[in-house]
């Protein structure tokens, strides 16, 4: 058992999930004078993903880490992305500085897999990480928590954090059935696929009808990173095993233009293939008693809002800051949120103005987008959109400045 202590910075806490918000708490709360262990479902740190970006404030969180430098040397160098049509033209295409660099493409963009490295390097020295185990039960007492590991391990903890991702178990353990996921009627599929000598460092976006659509990334490891979505009333594809899911892919996908034949024999070889199914985690409270929620555990607003990695910076920030600041934990969590919300009140405006948008329905849909995007791009246009999205962000807010425990 480990010992239960309760000096304002001599909290013993557990973290569920070694993705990206958890072990950015875990260097805050370390920094705070406060003791994490994280815990991870997979045997190792998983590696692979998609491209992510951080914008706004995170961007600060991750200089106060002394991680921004590194960040950027492991950038993708994305120059921005082209909407292109069948024959791979491009119709109208967004530099990366276009909106001050936070529109379609930020400033940052890296490789989630290579972001994960970064932090668990920064991190393990100080944090003990388990791997290949996960929570099965929590009982909370007088005092702490008392949770009980698959493996059959039982620990005390001060405190539960919850950073397990949309389909988080310590929500489920703490709050009951998953009745706050809210799915948004489109699946996406994530892999990576050879380079050819067509891919270039911009992105290329293709739709086509029945909102069905093509993204072509590029990467800084020589391979090229590709993303299937389409819209489906149909429920359930998800819980279908790979080779089924990679089956419906062809047949959504199969002759709609574009480089979809190179996508789907791509497809057939990737062993880092990943489908969802979009949603949102919506609630009103993301704690409980000893336990609370970060990142997408507590308010998942979709990939498609372009904000959940930064917002797993965010957060986790405030959290740590308000545990440093409140000897009470719940006051402590009251903080977190309050700082935390106007960051993911506007995360949760984006996906359905990026829905409608950027992944239309119908031939005319497309047409219609394409012609505001003519429109946006223009650079008297841009300048406008670019200061009414600063003053509609809260990037504005100063972060407070919580002291430090460690040299």
């Amino acid at each position: 058992m480990s010992s239960i202590t309760h000096a304002l910075g001599n909290r013993n806490i557990l973290i569920v999930g070694a993705g990206i918000a958890g072990p950015v708490l875990a260097h805050f709360l370390h920094r705070f004078g406060m003791k994490s262990v994280v815990v991870e479902r997979t045997p190792q740190l998983r590696t692979v993903g998609q491209t992510v970006d951080l914008r706004f404030a995170a961007i600060e969180v991750a200089r106060r880490m002394g991680l921004e430098e590194k960040i950027r040397e492991r950038c993708t160098k994305e120059c921005g992305v082209a909407f292109v049509d069948k024959l791979g033209r491009t119709q109208v295409a967004f530099h990366v500085d276009t909106f001050g660099g936070q529109g379609f493409v930020s400033e940052i963009e890296i490789l989630r897999g290579e972001l994960a490295n970064i932090l668990y390097e920064h991190t393990s020295h100080h944090t003990e990480y388990i791997f290949d185990d996960y929570p099965v039960s929590m009982n909370e007492n007088n005092d702490h928590v008392q949770v009980v590991l698959n493996s059959g391990n039982t620990r005390n903890f001060d405190l539960v954090i919850g950073a397990d991702g949309m389909h988080s178990t310590t929500r489920r353990l703490i709050f009951g059935d998953d009745s706050f996921i809210h799915y948004l009627g489109m699946y996406i599929a994530y892999f990576t696929i050879p380079y050819e000598d067509s891919d270039s460092n911009w992105a290329r976006f293709y739709r086509t009808s029945g909102g069905r659509s093509i993204l072509i990334r590029p990467d800084n490891q020589g391979t090229t990173r590709a993303y299937l979505a389409f819209y489906s009333k149909e429920r359930g594809y998800e819980k279908l095993d790979k080779n089924k899911q990679k089956e419906l892919l062809h047949k959504v996908f199969e002759n709609v233009g574009f480089e979809a034949s190179r996508v789907l024999n791509g497809l057939n070889n990737a062993d880092d293939f990943y489908f969802e199914d979009i949603g949102q985690i919506k609630m009103n409270q993301w704690s409980k008693g000893r336990v609370a929620l970060i990142g997408d555990a507590a308010h998942c607003a979709s990939p498609l809002s372009g904000m959940g990695t930064s917002l797993a910076f965010i957060g986790p920030y405030f959290l740590a800051g308000e545990l440093s600041r409140h000897r009470d934990h719940t006051e402590a969590f009251k903080q977190y949120e309050l700082l935390t919300r106007p960051y993911v009140k506007e995360a949760f405006k984006l996906p359905s103005i990026n829905m409608r948008f950027g992944y239309p329905k119908t031939s005319f849909g497309i047409g219609l987008s394409t012609a505001m995007q003519k429109f946006v791009v223009r650079p008297s246009v841009a300048r406008i959109i670019t200061k009414l999205m600063a003053n509609r962000t809260p990037q504005g807010v100063s972060l407070p400045q919580y002291e430090s425990r460690i040299a």
